[in-house]
């Protein structure tokens, strides 16, 4: 994985023959209350290792675009004008800084159902972002949210099982990892070069989730289970020539994952953006 350029917004990696390109949808803030032990409780203390912004965490958003020249696939979209956030939606000004035409996009896959990860299907002037859209990829049990802006996009949603991974194309494939919530799923990219995973909300804070996996989410719809499959997802991760690609890992949010003590240890592969 060899980053190639980048912008404000962007950062290009050279990915053997693919190529990917992390999108800077935002950010957004979150109270430190968020984050939970294996009890469900908030925890009694964040380690100062975590960066704290005027009280509050500060959580990357990107989305993650893989094409080989003659395919392409978008993961995850942002949140267009839902979040009601001016530090939000910017993944169509992203899109246009690293040279892509959004009408040229017929694939797309969701990690999840939630609103900066599917909103930006739609724009804030109501239009559809991707005038090619053909397929969208998403797990089964998140599919109802295709009503309201989203009812135009359901007739071309593909639903992921829960129990089954499913070939988009010869070098990506959804695979199910319900936790956070029932239908959310990860997308692994594989080339010559290794296999990169790409995740939503298996990890929301790396400064302390890497270190301690256990941590939760308190919006993690089944802390137990979360819990579960972003320790299988490490594990994976740990293995050589693999890479991850977070939703909410520090922009452009492309890194290494290797065991560090009870925990990980993660090496971004990009200077900061945005």
């Amino acid at each position: 994985m060899r980053l190639v350029s980048s912008g404000k917004l962007h950062a290009t990696f050279e990915f053997g023959e693919l190529q990917v390109i992390a999108l800077r949808d935002g950010y957004i803030d979150m109270p430190p209350t968020r984050l939970r032990d294996e009890d469900g409780c908030p925890l009694a203390e964040v380690p100062a290792v975590v960066p704290i912004v005027g009280g509050n965490l500060r959580l990357a958003v990107n989305a993650f675009y893989v094409a080989d020249g003659t395919r392409s696939l978008l993961v995850d979209t942002g949140a267009s004008d839902n979040w009601h956030d001016p530090t939000m939606g910017l993944i169509y000004d992203a899109l246009d800084e690293a040279g892509v035409d959004r009408a040229q996009i017929t694939d797309v896959a969701i990690t999840h159902d939630h609103e900066d990860h599917v909103s930006g299907l739609i724009m804030p002037d109501g239009s559809e972002a991707f005038a090619g859209l053909e397929r969208v990829w998403m797990g089964e049990g998140d599919t109802a949210v295709f009503t309201g802006r989203l009812e135009r996009i359901r007739d071309r949603v593909v639903s992921v099982p829960v129990s089954e991974r499913i070939a988009i194309n010869s070098w990506a494939t959804a695979v199910p990892a319900p936790g956070h919530t029932p239908g959310h799923t990860v997308y692994e990219i594989r080339s010559g070069a290794g296999e990169l995973l790409v995740w939503g909300d298996t990890v929301h804070v790396p400064t302390l989730q890497f270190g301690q996996p256990k941590v939760s989410w308190e919006f993690d719809g089944d802390q137990a289970q979360a819990r579960a499959a972003r320790a299988a997802l490490l594990e994976q991760l740990s293995q050589p020539r693999r890479f991850v690609a977070g939703a909410h890992l520090d922009s452009p949010g492309i890194a290494r994952v290797t065991p560090a003590g009870n925990g990980y240890a993660l090496e971004y592969l990009a200077p900061p953006i945005g």
